[in-house]
């Protein structure tokens, strides 16, 4: 049990509405509330780090290699990384891997303000933070839980989602102000000082570590491929797990996509970059609130059907014609974006069991961010072959059919068929979706 003062975890007090209810445990609102400033200084090295590498090397490309080398570690290690979150506690976990980030983000600053900075040094640090990442983000998702509790695990991913979100509405403007004022390197410095913060409210949470539930009994690779065994014959997370897949190499490459955008397609600079990035928070952190409103798990059908129209939402945005209009669609795709890895996220945790939670998140955010590490340089080298247009009408056209053909596969391996009901004098054509041997 917590030995805070707020109410324990998976018990929302009275007070909060149904769309906070996880904001009723002490713990979960210290720690919520470093998130609100760690997700804006995050968002500003975002904005500040793919503008520096355009500026060093004058190249997309260079863009999309950047944000692989953030995401390759997770590809190549992120197995790991839930393994660790498994073993150990998640708070010391959390102040290592933030006050390494802090470092990271204070070099580079420091490297931009003197004007020594050179675009392997961006490489390098990317690097860097993409092993932070590998333990970083699956002791995030199991520490919220470990927070909450099982009831409140929905609730407390969408709040997540919706901070995060915030910060990337603040953080792209705040980010294309100082650029236009001082450079890139204020950027870096305020998100260095962002990660400390958070690395002194974890400090402060009084809740009392769950136990460990992972032991020294088996091996490493034998408590490894026990989580993957459990996806595999669990069908929710296994097409999650293959949905979030196309997601990670299609969908998750706007970065790359609207650099170009705003330096080829509309010529409107860093501040357009910086409103392109916050449109697309807007949407985002609407598909968020939703989220949190709502009370029951997001089904398998809702998934896909939402990841359907984000890909048709990026086909539609490739052939806008004005800036205000691509802008305007930019909010369709942060909505969609949302909606799709709320739903999955909340999924995936509310089904597996806590002795396998971390391991299972790792899997979800290894093809989620490993798809980005593979999708951005590939994404960046066809923007530099044919074009941004041409580029984001194929990845939406993409996410699309893999959409709909998981779709399809999913219902035959269920073995729904459609029943038509006609009741005379009703003027109702009821359809149902059931099993075939119905």
């Amino acid at each position: 049990m917590p030995t805070g003062s707020g109410p324990r975890p998976g018990r929302p007090a009275r007070t909060w509405p149904a769309s906070f209810a996880a904001l009723s445990v002490r713990d979960y609102r210290l720690y919520l509330s470093a998130q609100v400033v760690s997700n804006t200084g995050l968002w500003m090295q975002r904005i500040a780090q793919d503008w520096l590498v355009l500026q060093l090397t004058g190249s997309v490309t260079a863009v999309g290699v950047t944000v692989a080398l953030q995401f390759l570690p997770v590809l190549l290690f992120g197995l790991l990384g839930g393994l660790v979150a498994d073993r150990y506690p998640k708070r010391r976990i959390l102040m290592v891997t933030q006050s390494v980030a802090a470092t990271a983000a204070l070099t580079l600053g420091t490297l931009a303000l003197t004007g020594a900075v050179q675009a392997w040094h961006v490489y390098l640090i990317a690097v860097v933070l993409g092993f932070v990442t590998v333990v970083d983000n699956p002791t995030r998702q199991v520490f919220v839980s470990e927070l909450v509790g099982q009831g409140l695990i929905r609730n407390a991913v969408s709040l997540n989602s919706s901070v995060f979100q915030l910060g990337g509405l603040v953080g792209p403007a705040l980010s294309g102000l100082l650029i236009h004022a001082v450079g890139q390197g204020w950027s870096f410095l305020l998100n260095g000082i962002s990660c400390l913060v958070v690395v002194v409210m974890v400090a402060v949470i009084r809740s009392r570590p769950a136990p460990r539930l992972v032991t020294g009994r088996s091996s490493g690779g034998g408590q490894l491929r026990e989580g993957l065994r459990y996806i595999r014959r669990t069908s929710e997370v296994g097409w999650c797990i293959v949905l979030v897949t196309a997601m990670g190499l299609l969908g998750l490459n706007m970065p790359v996509i609207l650099t170009a955008f705003a330096n080829t397609e509309f010529s409107t600079g860093v501040g357009g970059y910086s409103l392109f990035n916050s449109l697309t928070a807007v949407g985002a952190l609407t598909g968020a609130v939703l989220s949190a409103r709502r009370r029951s798990t997001v089904r398998l059908r809702v998934l896909v059907t939402v990841l359907s129209l984000l890909g048709l939402a990026l086909v539609l945005a490739s052939r806008a014609p004005t800036v205000w209009i691509f802008g305007g669609l930019l909010v369709l795709v942060g909505l969609c974006t949302l909606l799709f890895l709320t739903g999955t996220n909340s999924l995936v945790q509310t089904t597996t069991g806590p002795h396998l939670r971390g391991r299972v998140m790792s899997v979800y955010l290894l093809v989620l961010l490993g798809g980005q590490a593979v999708g951005s340089p590939v994404v960046g080298r066809l923007i530099d072959a044919f074009g941004a247009r041409t580029s984001m009408l194929l990845c939406g056209s993409l996410l699309t059919l893999v959409a709909l053909t998981a779709g399809v596969a999913m219902a035959r391996r269920s073995h729904l068929t459609l029943e038509v009901d006609v009741h005379r004098g009703s003027g109702r054509l009821p359809v149902h979706i059931v099993p075939a041997d119905h």
